[in-house]
C-alpha cells in the first residue's frame, strides 16, 4: 500500500478542492453547502516518481444532534487512524473557530505527523491574517489557495521528503478488478461494502440519499484483491431535484463507465422495478460484468418455492440478456456476502476470455449448419466463420455472404449457442456479421 494522507478539517474549509487539486480531477463533489463529503474519498496521488493514497474526509463538526454529522465525524477519527499523515486544514477568511481548537487537540492526540494547512491564501493581503493560526499549537503552517493551485507544490514537495520511501506506478492498484455497487437509494449499497471490509468505512444511516460521492475502496482479504466502489443511488431523472443529487448520480454513472463489473443491487421488499431495469440497460449498453444482488432476503417471508419464483421473474424481465448471476443475500445477517466477491470475479475473468479462432469455429460452425439462417428471396445466406475480435469485452466477427440480411432473432440464436458452449454468464456479448 502507498503512504496514506488524511485532509481533514470543520466544514467548507476546502478539502474535497485540495483533494481534486491533487488528483487532477473532480472525483469529490464540491458545493458551498458545508457538510457535502460525509463518506471517505480515496484516490491515487503521484509526485516526483512517489505515489500517495489521498483520503478526502467529511467536515468535523462537535455538539451536533444530526445524525449525519455523528457518522461524519467518525469517518474523520477513522481516516486519521488509519493515515500517515494528516493534513489538518483551516480557512484563513474566517479565521479559526471553536472547531477548529477541537480537532487540533484531538489530532495532537493522534500522535500522528501533522501538516497545517492555511486554505483561501489568495492573496497577499490575507498573508497577515495566517499569524492568528499559530494559537493552534503547531511549529509552523502552509499557505495555499486549494482552488488556484498556489501553494500545494511547495506542500507536496513537503509530504515527499516525510515520506523518503518511494513507489513506482507497478505498485498501482488501477490493475486490480473494478467492482462497482450501484442500485436505486437505500437499498443497501454502503452496507454491503461495510460487512465485506468487516469495518464501518462507510456512512449508513436509514435516511435515503446519505452517499455522494463515488467511493474507491481496495479490498485484500481472504485472498481476494479488488477495489469496490460504492455509488450514490441512482433515481429517475424527473426525482432529482438538487444540484449535489445531481452531480452525485452523475458520478454513479462514471463509476459504472470506470468498472469491470457491476453488483446491481435491488429490495427484495420492494422487488424488480422500473428504475432497476434502466440500471441494467445502462450496464449491459457499457458492455461491463453483471451480477445482481437481491438485498434484504431476511426480510421476505418464504417456502422452498420463493427463491426459484424470485429468480425466475427477474430473468424474465431482463431477457434476453438473462445469463445473469443472481444472489440472494443480507448485508445485515451476513447471508451468501461470501459469495458475492467470489462470482464477481468469475464475471471478470469471463469478461476477459478470449477463444481462439479454430476452437470457435470447430465449437459453433456445426450448430450453424445444422441450423442455418433462414433463405432470404431464394438467396441461401452462407456463415463461412468466425472470429473473437481483441477486445477487452467478448466480441465477435461472424463472415457470411449477406451480413444485411440476418434477422435479429437469428443474432440472439448464435448468442444463446455461444453461451451454451462457453462460459459467459454475466456479461454481454457483441456480435457483428461482415462480407467474407
Amino acid at each position: 500500500m502507498h503512504p496514506i494522507i488524511a485532509i481533514v478539517g470543520r466544514t467548507n474549509v476546502g478539502k474535497s478542492t485540495l483533494f481534486n487539486r491533487f488528483l487532477g480531477s473532480r472525483d469529490a463533489i464540491i458545493d458551498s453547502i458545508s457538510g457535502v463529503t460525509r463518506d471517505r474519498h480515496y484516490g491515487i496521488l503521484e509526485w516526483n516518481g512517489r505515489l500517495f493514497t489521498v483520503i478526502d474526509t467529511g467536515g468535523y463538526i462537535t455538539d451536533s444532534k444530526n445524525k449525519f454529522l455523528e457518522e461524519i465525524q467518525k469517518q474523520v477519527v477513522i481516516a486519521v487512524k488509519e493515515s500517515d499523515i494528516v493534513l489538518f486544514m483551516v480557512d484563513v477568511k474566517s479565521g479559526i473557530m471553536n472547531e477548529d481548537y477541537q480537532l487540533a487537540q484531538l489530532l495532537r492526540e493522534s500522535h500522528k505527523p501533522i501538516l497545517l494547512v492555511v486554505n483561501k491564501v489568495d492573496s497577499v493581503k490575507y498573508i497577515p491574517k495566517t499569524l492568528e493560526f499559530y494559537a493552534l499549537g503547531f511549529e509552523c503552517y502552509y499557505c495555499i489557495s486549494a482552488i488556484s493551485g498556489s501553494g500545494s507544490g511547495e506542500l507536496l514537495d513537503k509530504l515527499g521528503t516525510m515520506l523518503q520511501k518511494s513507489y513506482t506506478k507497478e505498485s498501482c492498484l488501477e490493475t486490480l478488478p473494478k467492482i462497482a455497487i450501484v442500485g436505486r437509494p437505500n437499498v443497501g449499497k454502503s452496507t454491503l461494502i461495510n460487512t465485506l471490509l468487516g469495518e464501518e468505512r462507510h456512512v449508513v444511516t436509514e435516511i435515503s440519499g446519505t452517499t455522494r460521492d463515488a467511493i474507491q475502496v481496495h479490498y485484500s482479504r481472504f485472498g481476494i484483491k479488488c477495489i469496490l466502489i460504492d455509488t450514490a443511488g441512482i433515481r429517475k431523472k424527473s426525482k432529482v431535484r438538487e444540484n449535489i443529487e445531481f452531480y452525485s448520480v452523475i458520478r454513479a454513472i462514471r463509476a459504472i463507465e470506470n468498472s469491470d463489473v457491476c453488483f446491481l443491487m435491488i429490495d427484495a421488499q420492494r422487488g424488480w422495478e422500473v428504475q432497476d431495469m434502466n440500471i441494467f440497460r445502462f450496464i449491459e449498453k457499457n458492455k461491463k460484468g453483471i451480477v445482481i444482488l437481491v438485498n434484504k432476503w431476511d426480510m421476505i417471508e418464504k417456502d422452498h418455492y420463493t427463491l426459484s419464483v424470485y429468480e425466475k421473474i427477474i430473468k424474465n424481465k431482463i431477457a434476453p440478456f438473462n445469463d445473469v448471476p443472481i444472489l440472494f443475500i443480507s448485508s445485515i445477517t451476513k447471508q451468501r456476502i461470501s459469495k458475492t466477491l467470489e462470482t464477481a470475479l468469475k464475471v471478470y475473468k469471463n469478461r476477459g476470455k478470449k477463444i481462439k479462432t479454430k476452437c470457435l469455429n470447430e465449437l459453433i460452425l456445426p450448430i450453424i449448419h445444422a441450423t442455418p439462417p433462414s433463405t432470404i428471396r431464394g438467396k441461401h445466406l452462407n456463415i463461412k466463420y468466425c472470429t473473437q475480435l481483441p477486445t477487452k469485452t467478448p466480441k465477435f466477427y461472424f463472415f457470411t455472404n449477406k451480413p444485411k440480411d440476418i434477422k435479429e432473432n437469428y443474432k440472439r440464436f448464435i448468442e444463446n449457442k455461444l453461451r451454451q458452449q462457453i462460459d459467459f454468464k454475466g456479461v454481454p456479448l457483441t456480435i457483428y456479421f461482415r462480407n467474407n
